[in-house]
């Protein structure tokens, strides 16, 4: 099992929801480099990688390439709910 980079990001939020888009699709990876960006800006700092094993990186690549599924309706109306 050899790690490979599947993607960088300049702040570790960006990077933690990728994981989990990977995670969710049953691909393990896990984040270098978290530590060396301090503040969570980009400031020129080490960008944190997304590192999987390199028999997987096409599938999460793949799936990091998706668009995301979870976006707000494009009416913005308010979910259904007893609060109406």
């Amino acid at each position: 099992m050899a790690l490979v980079e599947a993607a960088k990001f300049f702040t570790g939020f960006e990077a933690a929801l990728a994981r989990g888009r990977l995670e969710a699709a049953g691909i393990m990876s896990v984040l270098f480099d978290t530590n060396m960006n301090w503040g969570g800006f980009d400031l020129g700092v080490v960008p944190v990688r997304l590192m999987v094993d390199e028999d997987d990186l096409a599938e999460a690549r793949a799936v990091l390439s998706e668009p995301d599924t979870d976006e707000a309706p494009s009416d913005h109306s308010p979910p259904p709910g007893p609060w109406r």
